[in-house]
C-alpha cells in the first residue's frame, strides 16, 4: 500500500512541477485563485526544480519499494 501511494504521489507531483517549470500554468492557476501576488515568489526555479527533484525521488522510492516487495 505504501509503495502505491509513494509511486502516485511522486509521479503527480512530478508531473504537476514539470509543467509548471516549461509552461506557464503556474501563474494562471495562482491568478484564477486569487494568489497572483505569490507568483513572483514561487515562480522561479529556485523553487519549483527543487520541488520536481523531490518529486522524482519519492517516485524512484516507491518503486524501489515495490520491486523489494515482489
Amino acid at each position: 500500500m505504501a509503495d502505491r501511494f509513494l509511486i502516485w504521489t511522486g509521479g503527480s507531483g512530478a508531473v504537476f512541477a514539470g509543467v509548471c517549470c516549461f509552461t506557464p500554468v503556474l501563474p494562471i492557476v495562482l491568478g484564477t485563485l486569487g494568489l497572483g501576488a505569490l507568483g513572483g515568489y514561487i515562480y522561479r526555479d529556485m523553487v519549483l526544480l527543487p520541488l520536481l527533484a523531490f518529486f522524482l525521488l519519492l517516485f524512484g522510492i516507491g518503486l524501489w519499494v515495490r520491486h523489494r516487495r515482489t
